[in-house]
């Protein structure tokens, strides 16, 4: 007997370094039937030593978004939902997202967590001197990254939450 899976949701973060993305995919991955999947934690196992430079980010990045995209629609398609804890930073990111929500005909939210630039700092300080985290960005690499930083348009058509 065949059982027709329900149809899962995939949740998508947007937000500065150290805005709250990964504190809230942990809350929402807290329901039931959903699974959260972190860009930090798979870069960390694969590729650590391999990135030196926000340039190395980019490439392993975009392999791990290659990799990652047919199981991710298998997991909504099989009624999962997904907290996809992987920055919505760029509408490039999002157009890649939105290719998963179209693949799988999953529902979906975008979480934005608008949060201003000196309060990400001043988390990020806190975060990397707990060195909990994979990933210890220096202000100078914020900067950098914060540059490139887009944030959701509503003509883009996602479910937009705003978190502040």
């Amino acid at each position: 007997m065949a059982l027709t899976p329900s149809r899962g949701t995939l949740h998508l973060l947007c937000g500065k370094i150290a805005s709250g993305k990964s504190t809230l995919a942990t809350e929402l991955g807290t329901a039931p039937g959903c699974v959260v999947i972190s860009e930090d934690q798979w870069l960390a196992a694969l590729w650590q030593n391999e990135m030196q430079s926000v340039a190395d980010y980019v490439r392993v990045a975009a392999k791990l978004r290659q990799a990652m995209t047919p199981h991710l629609v298998a997991l909504l398609n099989a009624g999962l939902s997904i907290v996809l804890d992987f920055p919505a930073n760029t509408r490039a990111n999002r157009d890649w997202m939105r290719s998963i929500i179209q693949a799988s005909s999953a529902g979906h939210c975008l979480h934005y967590l608008d949060v201003p630039d000196a309060l990400c700092k001043a988390r990020l300080h806190a975060r990397n001197q707990g060195g909990e985290h994979a990933f210890a960005a220096t202000d100078e690499q914020f900067t950098l990254i914060t540059r490139y930083f887009e944030p959701p348009q509503a003509e883009e058509g996602f479910n937009l939450v705003r978190h502040g």
